[in-house]
């Protein structure tokens, strides 16, 4: 990490940050940023992701570091690189400069950290060697963040509360990750016309989000077989007939995630039948995004979305019976079987390491039911909430060819003319909305979803 001149951490939003904290529990809290994992000799590391818990209250991606919050004060634990990293990675900068650039109130080497760990509170970060040292500092065992216990599920618990809703700096961040985020799909809209494989339009994609100093904020999906929800293969041709699914977001370099999916046609316009449900899963999104408002049930939104996907099933022939009883038994989810959407902030899937305890009320847990099981947000929205909008439409064989699923839904899928929609295996739209004081703003609306729109743009390249 290089700290450049004018580099601005908003050190006041970060002491704010940690006020707040201070307000909701009255105990230490240590977390730590986490290191870089070897792939195959110690020198050759997967790229190093800081933890979000660390990066909220201490703004910088540091790697090998520790911060102890208590009473709305910071310190920083972090080793001076040797003199002999100097050869290898350049001049880095010292503890203490780095202690001023976050505000922090005073600043130690980690070995002083063990004196300093009592009665702390922590959340374990996710790898095992950090997870070790965890333990051995606060001399007691961790439970996973999924399920703390005692003054770590306290933690747990402050921490969503103040990380659910976004401030004016996130929000400055979030708002950059997007910018980019809708201009690296027009770049691989515009490069659909010269790619052979699926690889040559991410390509495009993340030379964008490289290009501006960011990293893509989750493997990328960029592939014609859209049934595949997190396929991360790029190896599939792109041939006309073809639609072409792109769930594609950056994340700044202070870990702020935006997430888009488009799904173009390779030949740069819809088949009848890819137009029709095209229109469909379109329908069920803008309706999604119209209901977004403070106070509003996010189940209530992925329900809307079913009902429209089923109503738009119904109207083409694919689905047989009343609305509301298919929407009941689950008949949308052979098609539509995510949730509408999730969290969105310093993590794409906000939060998303502490399970359900971020996503989900206190008091509620998952549903059973097929068409809810997947429902990764189950909260009221509030002012300052990020979150996705994403229905789609997917033929996923393993579901659809589900001799189960095949028996229950007999005489409510029309099998036969489901055959006519087999140049649609996956569609999925989304975008990233905030949750306002009067309703929603849409910050990555400036990519088109219009069909007719999303021709022109892929046409006039191809």
């Amino acid at each position: 990490m290089k700290i450049t001149e004018g580099y601005d951490l908003l050190t006041n939003t970060l002491h704010q940050r940690r006020q707040k904290l201070a307000n909701l529990i009255n105990f230490p809290v240590i977390l730590w940023s986490g290191r870089s994992i070897p792939r195959n000799y110690p020198a050759l590391t997967y790229p190093f992701r800081a933890s979000s818990h660390f990066l909220y209250f201490a703004g910088l991606p540091l790697e090998n570091a520790a911060i102890r919050l208590e009473s709305g004060k910071l310190e920083l634990f972090l080793d001076d690189a040797p003199a002999s990293s100097t050869l290898w990675h350049g001049e880095m900068p010292k503890r203490a400069e780095i202690a001023e650039l976050i505000g922090a109130d005073a600043a130690f080497p980690m070995a002083e950290l063990k004196a300093r760990s009592i009665n702390a509170a922590t959340i374990a970060i996710q790898d095992s060697w950090t997870q070790l040292q965890q333990s051995q500092i606060l001399d007691r065992p961790l439970a996973p963040p999924n399920s703390p216990t005692g003054i770590d599920l306290e933690l747990t618990q402050a921490i969503v509360s103040l990380r659910l809703s976004h401030d004016a700096a996130s929000l400055a961040e979030l708002r950059q990750a997007a910018a980019v985020t809708v201009e690296a799909h027009k770049a691989g809209m515009v490069a659909t016309r010269n790619a052979q494989i699926e690889a040559g339009v991410r390509a495009a994609m993340e030379s964008v989000i490289i290009s501006k100093n960011m990293t893509y904020a989750y493997p990328s999906i960029v592939t014609v077989h859209g049934e595949v929800l997190h396929s991360e293969h790029y190896h599939n041709p792109l041939q006309a007939g073809d639609l072409l699914l792109a769930d594609v977001g950056a994340e700044t370099s202070t870990g702020w995630a935006a997430d888009v999916t488009r799904t173009w046609p390779v030949s740069g316009k819809f088949s009848p039948t890819q137009r029709a449900i095209y229109d469909v899963v379109l329908a069920a999104h803008d309706a999604c995004i119209d209901k977004v408002s403070p106070g509003v049930e996010y189940q209530d939104i992925h329900l809307l979305a079913a009902r429209i996907m089923a109503e738009g099933l119904l109207d083409l022939g694919i689905l047989r019976g009343n609305v509301e009883d298919l929407v009941e038994m689950d008949a949308h989810a052979l098609f539509f079987v995510h949730g509408i959407g999730h969290l969105i902030g310093l993590d794409v899937h906000d939060m998303e390491d502490l399970g359900d305890l971020a996503g989900y009320e206190e008091g509620r847990t998952r549903s059973s039911r097929f068409g809810l099981g997947f429902l990764r947000l189950n909260r009221v929205l509030r002012p300052g909430m990020l979150v996705s909008i994403e229905p789609g439409f997917y033929q996923v064989p393993a579901i659809l060819n589900n001799p189960e699923n095949r028996a229950k839904y007999e005489d409510f899928v029309n099998w036969e003319e489901l055959e006519k929609f087999a140049d649609v295996r996956g569609i999925r739209i989304e975008d990233d909305i905030l949750v306002s004081e009067k309703g929603r703003e849409v910050l990555t609306g400036e990519l088109p979803t219009k069909a007719p729109e999303i021709e022109e743009l892929v046409a006039v390249n191809t």
